[in-house]
C-alpha cells in the first residue's frame, strides 16, 4: 500500500528542465491532466490491492506466501527499475517513455482481470510493475519539462494534491467494487483511464528529452534488480521450504554474490546509478535509514491490516478500506504544516519526533482484540500514525535535498524514493516470516485446547499457510465451527500483535537514525 503513500522525495524526483519541451499555456491543463491519471493509475493499484487480497485468499485459493508474491512482484519491479525508467525518459523521450509505460500497465492490468490462477495473476503484476516503473518517474519528469521554472513548483503541487486524492479514493472504491462485482474489477477500471491518458499525450504533451544523455547503468539495475529478487525470493519462500530447504539456501547465496557484484559495479562505474559518495554525508546516510526503517515499518503493517478486518474483525471490503482511509487524509492535510516545521526547528527535530509518534500508532494496533467498534479499537491507530506520519514526510524529503550538492539533487532524491520502495519489498517478506510461523505455533497450540476430532484438528492445522483464510471443513456442527474459528481468528491476532510490535521497533530505530546522524542545518550544501 505505500507505493501509492506519499514517498520521501516523490516531488524533487525530477530533473531540472533543459526548456526544450515548455508547453504553452492552453497545453498546461491538458498535461497536469494527462500525468494526474497516469500516475494514478499506479497509486490507486498501490492502495486497492491490499484490500483484494482476502478476495484472491478466497477466490483463487491462495496462500499468505501466494499473497504476499501479488505485493512483491509488482514492488521488486518498481523498485528495481525506477531509476532506470527516469533515465529512459531523458535518453528516448519522456512522452515517449511515459505512454509506453501507460500502456505496459493497462496491458498488465488487463492480464490481471483474466488471471485463471494464482500464478497467472503474479506473472501480470510483475508486468504491471514495469510499467509503473516507466510511467511513475515520467509523469514528474513531463512537468518538469512542460512548465517554467517559476510555474513549475505550482504544477508539480498540483499533482502531489490530486495524487493524494486519488490513493485517498483506491481503498474504498476498491472495496466497493469487490463487493459489487468482482476483484477482476479493480483491475479492469484501469483500462479506461490508461486510454485516456494515452490520448491526451498524443495530443497535449510535447515531447523532450535531456541535452546531455549520460550512459544508462544497464547492469547496475540488472544485478540489484535480480539481487533484490533472489533475496525477495528466498525469504518469503522459506516460510514455505524452511531456511535448510536447496532453493532457499540457493536464492540467499545468489542474492548475497549479486547484490556484491552490484556493490562492485557501483564503486567502479563511470556513471552509477547509486554513487556511494553521497553516503559521505552523514545527513544523507541518516535520512535513507530513517527511510529504510520507517517505510519498511509501514509497508508490513499495511500488508497485515486488512487482512486482519477482513478475515478477521468481519469488515466487509469497502468499510476495510475506509478504515485507512484516516490515514493517507492526515498525511495529505498535514503535509505542509510539517513543512513548516523545517523552517522553525529544521530537519532533525521533526524527524525524532515523528518516527516516535508513528512508534505510538503502531503500538496501539497491539491492543484491539476480536470485535468491538472501529472509534474505539483501530481508529485511535490509525490517526497517531497518520500524525506520525505527516510530521516525518515533509522534513525526511528536506533532509535528503539539503544533504547533498544543489547539482545531485535529482540523483539523491531518486536514491530515497527507490530505497522506500525497497524498505517495503523487503518488509513484506520479513514480516511474513514472522507472521506464518507465529500463526502456525499458535495455531497448533489453540486447537489443542479445542474439542474437536483429531482429523479435524489435522485438516486445519495442514492448511496454516492459509492464515485466516483457512477453509472449514463442512461437517463441523454450529459449537464446532464457533471453535475453529475462534481457535484461527486468536492465532492470527497473536502473528498479528508480533508483527505491530515489530513496526513500532523500526520506527524507534528509524528516530534513533535521525537523532544521531541527522545534522539540525536547514540550508542546502553548496555545489562543489
Amino acid at each position: 500500500m505505500t507505493n501509492s503513500l506519499p514517498t520521501p522525495c516523490a516531488e524533487t524526483s525530477v530533473r531540472p528542465s533543459d526548456g526544450a519541451g515548455v508547453c504553452s499555456k492552453a497545453s498546461a491543463r491538458w498535461v497536469l491532466a494527462a500525468t494526474i491519471l497516469g500516475s494514478s493509475l499506479a497509486f490507486i493499484d498501490g492502495t486497492v490491492v491490499n484490500i483484494v487480497l482476502p478476495a484472491l485468499q478466497q477466490k483463487l485459493h491462495a496462500t499468505a506466501t501466494d499473497v504476499q508474491w501479488v505485493v512483491e512482484a509488482y514492488s521488486l519491479l518498481l523498485a528495481g527499475l525506477l531509476l532506470v525508467g527516469g533515465s529512459l525518459g531523458d535518453h528516448y523521450g519522456r512522452r515517449r517513455i511515459f505512454i509506453i509505460g501507460v500502456a505496459l500497465f493497462a496491458l498488465a492490468s488487463t492480464a490481471c482481470g483474466l488471471a485463471a490462477n494464482i500464478a497467472q495473476l503474479i506473472a501480470a503484476r510483475a508486468v504491471q510493475g514495469l510499467g509503473a516503473a516507466l510511467l511513475v518517474p515520467g509523469s514528474l519528469a513531463i512537468i518538469s519539462s512542460s512548465f517554467r521554472e517559476e510555474e513549475r513548483g505550482r504544477a508539480i503541487g498540483t499533482w502531489s494534491g490530486f495524487s493524494a486524492i486519488t490513493a485517498a479514493i483506491g481503498p474504498v472504491l476498491g472495496g466497493w467494487l469487490i463487493e459489487h462485482f468482482s476483484w477482476r474489477a479493480v483491475f479492469f477500471i484501469n483500462l479506461p483511464l490508461a486510454a485516456i491518458v494515452i490520448a491526451l499525450s498524443y495530443w497535449h504533451v510535447p515531447e523532450s528529452s535531456a541535452e546531455t544523455k549520460e550512459p544508462l547503468d544497464w547492469w547496475g539495475a540488472l544485478l540489484a534488480a535480480l539481487g533484490l529478487g533472489a533475496l525477495v525470493y528466498g525469504l518469503i519462500e522459506s516460510s514455505r521450504l524452511g531456511f535448510r530447504h536447496p532453493a532457499v539456501v540457493s536464492a540467499l547465496v545468489a542474492a548475497a554474490l549479486l547484490l556484491a557484484l552490484f556493490g562492485l559495479r557501483e564503486s567502479r562505474a563511470k556513471n552509477p546509478m547509486l554513487p556511494f559518495d553521497l553516503f559521505r554525508s552523514p545527513t544523507f546516510t541518516g535520512a535513507n535509514l530513517l527511510t529504510l526503517f520507517l517505510y519498511g515499518a509501514l509497508s508490513g503493517a499495511l500488508f497485515f491490516l486488512p487482512l486482519n478486518l477482513i478475515q478477521v474483525q468481519r469488515y466487509s471490503p469497502a468499510a476495510a478500506g475506509a478504515a485507512i482511509l484516516p490515514l493517507i487524509l492526515i498525511i495529505f492535510f498535514l503535509s505542509r504544516w510539517s513543512g513548516g516545521l523545517v523552517e522553525k526547528y529544521g530537519a532533525k527535530i521533526p524527524l525524532i519526533i515523528g518516527p516516535l509518534i508513528a512508534a505510538c500508532g503502531f503500538a496501539l494496533f497491539i491492543l484491539p482484540g476480536i470485535g468491538g467498534s472501529y472509534a474505539r479499537t483501530f481508529l485511535p491507530a490509525v490517526l497517531v500514525l497518520g500524525v506520525g506520519m505527516a510530521i516525518s514526510v515533509a522534513p525526511l524529503t528536506t533532509a535528503v535535498m539539503n544533504s547533498v550538492a544543489q547539482s545531485r539533487a535529482g540523483i539523491a532524491s531518486g536514491i530515497n524514493n527507490a530505497v522506500s520502495r525497497a524498505a517495503g519489498l523487503l518488509a513484506i517478506a520479513v514480516f511474513g516470516i514472522v507472521m506464518l510461523q507465529t500463526f502456525d505455533r499458535a495455531l497448533q497450540r489453540n486447537l489443542a485446547q479445542q474439542n474437536l476430532p483429531n482429523e479435524i484438528k489435522m485438516s486445519i492445522a495442514g492448511q496454516s499457510a492459509r492464515l485466516a483464510a483457512i477453509e472449514l471443513p463442512q461437517e463441523l456442527n454450529g459449537a464446532q465451527r464457533a471453535a475453529a474459528t475462534e481457535a484461527i481468528d486468536q492465532s492470527f491476532l497473536r502473528g498479528f500483535r508480533l508483527t505491530m510490535a515489530i513496526a513500532a521497533g523500526l520506527a524507534l530505530a528509524s528516530s534513533f537514525s535521525a537523532g544521531t546522524l541527522i545534522s539540525g542545518k536547514t540550508k542546502p550544501r553548496a555545489s562543489p
